[in-house]
């Protein structure tokens, strides 16, 4: 049976940290953003951590990168 292959187009928007766990851009900031206060800009900047019941299936879907 082949290997999986990594899907390409999530393996550039998770990155893994060094204890396992999978980060991801904020939604809602590539466009429109002069509508939005600046606190929510602001906000939007960072990275948060996958929610766990979507690691699992995000995982299996970038075996290759961990």
């Amino acid at each position: 049976m082949p290997k999986q292959k990594t899907h390409s187009g999530l393996k550039k928007r998770i990155k893994v940290t060094g204890t396992g766990k999978l980060m991801r851009g904020h939604a809602y900031k590539n466009h429109l953003a002069a509508s939005k206060t600046t606190k929510q800009n602001r906000q939007l900047r960072g990275e948060t951590s996958v929610h766990p019941t979507d690691a699992k299936r995000i995982k299996a879907l970038i075996s290759n990168m961990l």
